[in-house]
């Protein structure tokens, strides 16, 4: 199966969408559920969706039961952009299903281990984004290669829910911010948990227009975007709360996900970096899913939930503690 282009035939005049374009390989309407039910469901029991119960948030391997991991993640900006669609009169079927589907392609590590694999994959002229990957496990890499057969309009928002190309439909656009809006605040609060920051850090002017509380800010930016999108007629935050998100956005990626001399940082990204070179030079020990062996390692390497990257690390790398004579 090809990827569409971002958008191809997607642009509609009307505010919500009610059926689907089609998908890549047509299929006999379900008689039960809509099209956006069946990708909704098909992502829900895919192997790459319960892979995200052990695969980082924002901290890796973490002791306490109370951090987010991508899949609660996942749950918490669905149920937000559930509620924006809904009270905007979209489609939230496919908005639950773009939810559901956006975060598929996320290496082990969090944003570490994606930017240690896109390190490593600009030697060899390459790079890697996970919302590209993502829809590359729902078109190629699940059932076996034969991929989930998703409508036009959730693989639209998957691919396009972060990076340069916007979502071509309404329902999209919301995942989008909705995906911000969630990870900001509860990246925040995990962070405040693990003692990584204090309240007394976080940046005032962003604080005192959302809220001083997570439940707070989120309560906030969902009522702008709703009213604001209704003034407007297109799916947005208000100017001043729109950029109070990304301040604090801003700070997080500084003091949290990009914190100076963070040695687990460091010790995530050399095993990534180290698992794709040892599997990219043993092509037999990992998984066959594509004719190109890097894109084969990226399919690999960037599957891994945070254990198995452990596992695999300790496996090739570490002694075994074996008695030598």
């Amino acid at each position: 199966m090809s990827v569409v282009e971002p958008g191809r035939g997607l642009q509609r005049d009307s505010w919500a969408v009610e059926e689907s374009v089609g998908r890549a390989r047509p299929e006999p309407p379900d008689g039960v559920r809509n099209d956006f039910q069946r990708d909704r469901d098909r992502i829900i029991h895919a192997k790459a969706f319960r892979r995200l119960m052990h695969k980082t948030q924002v901290f890796i391997s973490p002791d306490g039961d109370h951090y987010r991991t991508r899949l609660t993640h996942t749950l918490e900006m669905m149920q937000i952009s559930r509620t924006i669609a809904r009270s905007l009169g979209l489609n939230d079927d496919l908005t639950e299903a773009i939810s559901l589907g956006h975060d598929l392609g996320h290496t082990p590590f969090g944003h570490t281990g994606e930017e240690a694999l896109s390190r490593t994959l600009s030697i060899h002229g390459r790079t890697f984004r996970h919302n590209e990957h993502s829809l590359r496990v729902v078109d190629h890499l699940e059932r076996g290669g034969n991929g989930l057969n998703l409508t036009l309009e959730v693989r639209d928002g998957i691919r396009n829910h972060t990076g340069e190309v916007h979502p071509s439909t309404r329902e999209g656009e919301i995942v989008r911010i909705a995906d911000r809006i969630a990870y900001v605040n509860h990246d925040v609060d995990d962070a405040l948990r693990a003692g990584i920051i204090s309240r007394m850090d976080l940046p005032r002017h962003p604080i005192s227009m959302l809220g001083e509380q997570m439940s707070a800010r989120i309560d906030t930016l969902v009522r702008d975007m709703i009213h604001n999108s209704k003034e407007k007629g297109e799916v947005s935050l208000s100017d001043e709360v729109y950029q109070s998100l990304m301040e604090l956005r801003g700070w997080l990626f500084r003091n949290v996900y990009e914190k100076p001399g963070s040695r687990e940082n460091r010790k995530a990204a050399g095993v990534v970096t180290r698992l794709f070179e040892y599997y990219l030079e043993h092509p037999q020990e990992r998984t066959a899913s594509d004719p190109d062996p890097i894109t084969e390692t990226i399919d690999f390497v960037a599957g891994m939930t945070d254990r198995y990257a452990l596992a695999a690390y300790r496996r090739l790398f570490l002694p075994k503690g074996e008695i030598f004579a």
